[in-house]
């Protein structure tokens, strides 16, 4: 009797990590009133990101926006956040989304900040209940990569479906360089995020 429980433990157990793989079977049939962008951006590159996703799919796109904004000098910045990191303060948002439980799938965006998830948008996914939805997180950063900032979406989104993510070199704002989504460089990025949306499952290949 032992022996048949285990089996059908391990079985269920199967199944589910069978589920949590394949996610984005349901991602096809996600209806554009269904699909939430939100974008946390400085110097608008991953904004620009999440405009292109936005072509793509539709969807509701929202730019988090704080009540407290953070300086415009940017080592005043960095010092701020460091602060924010080491502490753990999340800074109040500004942002209200209305009707969240409407939306099923969440797209997050956000840039790399000292490697990793900027405070406003760890706000943002403690502050609303986004449990059975699907978290589809989107990011920038000045050439060193995600840093920590996808793996934290998934340890705040715990009872979530988190996809893979997209990431992509943005501006250097510390060496002066900002916005650089345009030219041959959003040409690019719209290619990548496309081929990401179908890769996903949320849009069809052509």
């Amino acid at each position: 009797m032992e022996t048949k429980n285990l089996y059908v433990l391990l079985i269920l157990l199967l199944m589910s990590c069978s589920n949590a793989q394949n996610p984005v079977e349901e991602l096809k049939e996600s209806k554009p009133d269904e699909i939430l962008i939100v974008y946390l951006s400085r110097t608008k590159n991953t904004k620009a990101v999440g405009e292109i996703i936005h072509e793509n799919i539709g969807g509701d796109l929202v730019e988090l926006e704080l009540q407290n904004p953070y300086p415009e000098n940017y080592r005043e910045t960095v010092d701020q956040v460091s602060r924010e990191l080491e502490t753990g303060f999340l800074p109040p948002l500004k942002t209200k989304i209305e009707n969240i439980e409407k939306y099923k799938v969440v797209f997050v965006g956000f840039p790399t900040w000292s490697m990793a998830l900027p405070p406003p948008m760890k706000s943002f996914l403690k502050q609303y209940n986004l449990e059975g939805k699907t978290i589809i997180p989107f990011n920038t950063n000045a050439g060193y990569g995600v840093g920590s900032g996808f793996e934290t979406v998934k340890e705040l989104c715990p009872n979530s479906t988190v996809t893979e993510g997209y990431s992509t070199r943005g501006g250097v704002e510390r060496d002066g360089i900002l916005f650089v989504m345009e030219g041959d460089k959003a040409v690019a990025v719209k290619d990548e995020v496309q081929n990401w949306l179908q890769k996903i499952g949320i849009i069809q290949k052509k």
